[in-house]
């Protein structure tokens, strides 16, 4: 009893550990031909420390979801600030909205004179409803400027990384891959990451492919429509945005990828994750409890940010700099 009563003594008695700041900005977004906003996380020492630079993570939200929802139901803020106090690396988190874009340039072009303020998100439709649909460029371009530019980020390849949970899974990798000369790491957490995988189920390896939309619409059942709106109506259209498919070029990042066991996308990820090693790629995989939730994203997505952190740090940034 006495051990115990000191313990609660001691830890009442401990100061509380520094905590970052959360803010939001509203930027141009001309990918969009419109305004979006920006969540920011900034770590501890940002304003005590004037001439420090940071590496920048930015982590993308889900389908139907906003840009406050990482750190509103995912807590992200208060797992980055627990993961200083217990010393790793400061890092600066971005988390933008992506409305329900799929992180890709549309195969439908966008049509704002029929689009209406977004009712669930509480979206006016001056920013919701977007004059062009590329939502890839919105985020290497538009994004990642900006950010630069108003923030004292390490501007750099070595320094950023990308991440996301389910649509924002698929974008992280995808826009990593297709980007290599901006993002060092990439992390997905309940990714669509082989939205053609038809089977088997469970994954068991030689994966079998969707052979029509009617089997994909199949498959994704009420998400399929906003799939067909970004992806296409067509296997080809979609098999252009498998995130590993496609022209690759310079230094590939490296790749963290977790899921759920009772995850829908569960068997996409294995099949993702042995396609990405017999491409030669670096990836880091785990499978635990759990299904597609924000349960399930809260306990883990500690687990990214420091896998994260650990790679865009300026001791390993610099290493990797000096590498041909």
């Amino acid at each position: 009893m006495i051990a115990v009563l000191l313990a609660a003594t001691l830890l009442a008695a401990a100061p509380p550990h520094a905590t970052g700041t959360v803010r939001v900005d509203t930027i141009a977004a001309p990918a969009l031909g419109v305004s979006k906003r920006l969540v920011v996380y900034l770590p501890p020492s940002y304003a005590s420390s004037p001439r420090r630079r940071y590496p920048v993570a930015y982590y993308l939200h889900g389908l139907w979801g906003d840009e406050t929802n990482w750190t509103t139901l995912g807590r992200l803020d208060a797992a980055m600030d627990s993961l200083v106090a217990a010393g790793t690396p400061e890092m600066i988190v971005v988390m933008p909205d992506g409305d329900d874009g799929w992180y890709t340039t549309w195969s439908h072009a966008a049509d704002p004179a029929a689009c209406r303020a977004d009712t669930t998100r509480k979206e006016p439709a001056s920013s919701y409803c977007v004059r062009r649909a590329r939502y890839d460029d919105y985020v290497t371009h538009d994004i990642v400027r900006w950010v630069d530019a108003h923030y004292r980020t390490r501007a750099e390849r070595a320094s950023r990384g990308i991440a996301g949970l389910s649509m924002g899974g698929y974008g992280a990798m995808t826009l990593a891959l297709r980007h290599p000369d901006l993002f060092a790491a990439a992390a997905s957490h309940s990714g669509v990451l082989a939205p053609l995988y038809a089977g088997p189920k469970p994954y068991a390896g030689a994966p079998r492919w969707a052979p029509s939309p009617d089997a994909l619409r199949g498959f994704y059942g009420g998400i399929y429509p906003s799939l067909a709106r970004a992806f296409g109506d067509d296997t080809a259209s979609w098999w252009r945005r498998d995130p590993l498919r496609g022209e690759r070029r310079g230094a590939p990042p490296a790749l963290f990828v977790d899921v759920g066991t009772d995850d829908p996308f569960v068997d996409q990820a294995r099949a993702f994750r042995d396609a990405a090693a017999r491409l030669g790629l670096s990836i880091t995989y785990a499978e635990w409890p759990g299904g597609h939730s924000w349960t399930y994203w809260r306990t883990h997505v500690a687990e990214s940010l420091a896998w994260m952190a650990a790679r865009l740090a300026p001791a390993r940034a610099a290493a990797a700099g000096r590498q041909p």
